[in-house]
């Protein structure tokens, strides 16, 4: 998959596109995202996703502070895994916004993409204001030159499953719910930044994973039961996302304990995987009630994977 930043950037190859902001990439995008596969491979076309970053929320609407499930990174690594032959992360801006519904297929998807199919769902609005919809894209496909294969209500209704339903499903901690939605483990990357190292004085040392970007979502504080790939091998762990009121923490820290691990992986980049939700963030009498709680949830999180794996 090549990965243009701009429309510019793109052969001059004709395409089926499908457009979206695709955040989370989850069940619902993934059926649109193999169809649009399959008719590229049936009709000799190349397979493009156009997508938007910032999110046009993020531009037009800044007060919502609206986080994403995906970073642009791991969207870009999700979609990899499809076959799509183009990935166009188009910068969105209030000017792009202004664009009228017919420039907007005239000059991006005719001009730059050389589109000959559309994928799009039946609710689709486009065009400044977000005026246009499906039945307008079919009046264009008559005059450039272009079919449009229609997601119907039915069949997203199937699915049921949308970013907003996941993002919810976060906040909330329902790591499961979102898991099963999602159709792959909710993940987190960042990079290991050395901690205040009461966890190693504790016996349970912990990666603290710094990341980066600022609008993506973070779960519902609380452990949960993760796991990585470090160096080709898959690590089991237990993360804790939250404040550490029992030390009197105040910033929110997301910190992973690795079982039978000890290699310094400090200021490295690692994705973690969310399995399973433990319990929530508590606040103990002491730092000997945190120890004993640790070993209890440590003890859970085996059992659990050791059912999981068998």
């Amino acid at each position: 998959m090549k990965i243009k930043t701009t429309l510019d950037a793109y052969s001059k190859k004709d395409s089926v596109v499908t457009i979206g902001t695709f955040d989370g990439v989850h069940i619902g995008h993934q059926k649109i995202i193999k169809q649009l596969v399959e008719i590229a491979k049936k009709d000799n076309l190349q397979a493009v996703v156009l997508t938007f970053f910032p999110h046009p929320r993020m531009v037009l609407q800044k007060d919502t502070g609206i986080n994403l499930i995906n970073t642009i990174d791991e969207k870009s690594q999700l979609l990899e895994n499809f076959g799509i032959d183009h990935l166009v992360i188009h910068k969105f801006t209030k000017e792009f916004s202004r664009l009228g519904a017919m420039e907007f297929v005239r000059d991006t998807l005719v001009k730059k993409l050389h589109v000959k199919h559309i994928i799009i769902g039946y609710d689709h609005r486009f065009g400044r204001n977000r005026t246009a919809n499906i039945d307008n894209l079919r009046e264009y496909g008559e005059v450039y030159n272009f079919e449009i294969t229609e997601i119907s209500a039915q069949e997203i209704n199937q699915v049921a499953v949308s970013s907003t339903k996941i993002r919810k499903a976060l906040n909330n901690g329902n790591i499961e719910i979102a898991n099963a939605f999602l159709g792959y483990n909710f993940m987190l990357t960042g990079t290991i930044v050395k901690g205040r190292n009461l966890g190693e004085q504790i016996g349970f040392p912990t990666a603290n994973l710094n990341i980066e970007e600022s609008y993506k979502l973070i779960p519902k504080n609380g452990s949960y039961v993760v796991k990585s790939i470090i160096e080709g091998k898959t690590i089991y762990g237990m993360m804790n996302i939250g404040t550490n009121p029992t030390v009197n923490g105040e910033c929110q820290s997301i910190e992973v304990h690795f079982f039978n691990f000890n290699k310094n992986i400090y200021n490295k980049k690692i994705q973690v995987e969310l399995i399973k939700r433990l319990r929530d963030e508590q606040k103990f009498d002491s730092i000997d009630t945190l120890k004993v709680q640790l070993h209890k949830d440590k003890e859970i999180s085996l059992n659990y994977l050791n059912q999981l794996n068998t």
